[in-house]
């Protein structure tokens, strides 16, 4: 089915958001519409490479947090993005589905998915999604207070981690291999060895 036409608006909001159908999956930016997968909202799945990558983080981050005040999601969760927490649906023009996050305040957390920042976003890159994560989630991100963004490039067996600075910017990103260990320290002790992320 194809984007509902904008009629007399100029941008979506959550609230058009939510009267799309539930088999299409969608993301707003500043109120303008993305397939989720950057192709189309109706097409096929991420390859399995890209599916066992968010797995094998998944259940990384996942176990260690098990019994911690933090938790952690797996798309499809939406994270809705506005000024105002209390701001109407309509109001609200910026929704986006991470492949993993991670949220320590609970109080961010409703039935409807996370209204805030998480305190940690991962995003795997695909062909279709890479320059959407590279630019315009790492700027979202930023605006919003992410503290540590993610970028994971399945291919090329590399992690980018940004991590954001008391000036509200992110610093430079520190890169990562198949043959490293990534420390969390935003999360605790956590440390993820991406050979077993990236092994074949």
């Amino acid at each position: 089915m194809a984007l509902p036409q904008l009629k007399d608006k100029q941008k979506f909001s959550y609230a058009d958001y939510l009267t799309w159908p539930n088999d299409e999956r969608w993301e707003l930016i500043d109120g303008v519409a993305y397939p989720w997968n950057g192709i189309s909202a109706m097409s096929p799945a991420p390859n399995l490479n890209h599916q066992r990558v968010i797995g094998r983080l998944f259940r990384k981050i996942g176990d260690f947090l098990d019994g911690k005040p933090c938790e952690a999601f797996v798309a499809p969760v939406d994270v809705r993005f506005s000024e105002n927490r209390d701001a109407a649906d309509n109001y609200v023009d910026t929704i986006v589905q991470p492949d993993i996050l991670v949220v320590c305040d609970r109080a961010k957390l409703d039935e409807r998915g996370c209204h805030g920042a998480p305190d940690l976003i991962v995003e795997i890159l695909s062909p279709a999604t890479a320059s959407r994560d590279l630019k315009q989630k790492y700027e979202l991100y930023q605006r919003y207070g992410v503290k540590e963004y993610w970028i994971v490039h399945p291919n090329d067996q590399t992690v980018l981690v940004f991590k954001l600075g008391e000036d509200g910017m992110y610093g430079r990103a520190a890169m990562y291999t198949a043959s490293d260990v990534v420390p969390v320290p935003l999360l605790g002790d956590l440390t993820i060895d991406l050979n077993e992320v990236f092994a074949e």
